[in-house]
């Protein structure tokens, strides 16, 4: 069973966790999900299925079951093997009762190198697949991608900018963004200041060795956090952050 330990002690039932992880209404709520071993890690064997907990693996699905999309680096969407979600009765029951489209698609964010044009990401999506990209991409790669059903945005001249990727989603419709990772992209949205809020699951298990952390990219000021909730199954600690723009 989840606990709330903070703000309020308080058991929790589904409803009460929908509350907690649905995203404001508002035009544009970003919200960033992570889960990390107790010294940091953020993956096992380059992939982050290892670190999961039952209580992170509730989260995780509300994140995506409750966004109009969901946002993820190519190299994170390979690595993981994503394909898009199918969402079961009760995910589809959960989207119809929060006015959500049926699917949600998956954005993927890439200079190119990292994501063919076979992906599965992009091949076996029940909905068409988000591709955003830059000026860089050869325009073959794009129109493959596109070929295989894909939009592809290009948002930027050698980088993908963040800041024109959430704008773009937000002008699409996609305002509810759910970002699972991985680092490189986690680290662009700080530094283009557009995240709302950083979901993680701290969980129980000591990893070492050379796993990288959550966020990595350039140095900024550090961006101050809100602490929102603290909850726990007796073992993982699952921590909501609000930023303070």
């Amino acid at each position: 069973m989840i606990r709330q330990i903070w703000p309020v002690e308080r058991g929790l039932d589904d409803h009460d966790l929908e509350q907690l992880y649905s995203y404001p209404a508002d035009p544009r709520w970003l919200a960033v999900n992570f889960v990390s071993s107790t010294d940091g890690a953020i993956t096992v064997e380059g992939r982050s299925a290892a670190l999961s907990t039952p209580a992170d693996r509730i989260v995780y699905r509300l994140g995506n079951d409750l966004a109009d999309v969901v946002l993820v680096g190519a190299g994170t969407a390979m690595a993981e093997g994503f394909e898009g979600l199918r969402p079961d009765e009760r995910t589809a029951d959960r989207r119809r009762r929060f006015g959500l489209a049926p699917i949600a698609p998956v954005a993927v964010v890439t200079t190119g190198r990292s994501l063919p044009p076979d992906a599965p990401v992009i091949t076996k999506a029940a909905v068409p697949t988000i591709v955003f990209t830059c000026a860089v991409a050869p325009l073959s790669l794009r129109d493959a991608w596109a070929a295989n059903g894909a939009r592809v945005f290009v948002v930027g001249e050698q980088e993908v900018s963040a800041e024109l990727v959430v704008a773009t989603l937000v002008a699409e419709g996609l305002g509810r963004i759910d970002c699972e990772g991985g680092p490189r992209l986690f680290g662009s949205l700080i530094e283009a200041g557009v995240i709302d809020e950083f979901r993680l699951t701290v969980a129980p298990f000591l990893v070492a060795g050379t796993a990288t952390r959550a966020a990595v990219g350039g140095a900024v000021d550090p961006a101050e956090l809100e602490l929102a909730s603290v909850l726990t199954d007796g073992a993982s600690v699952l921590l909501r952050y609000l930023s303070r723009r």
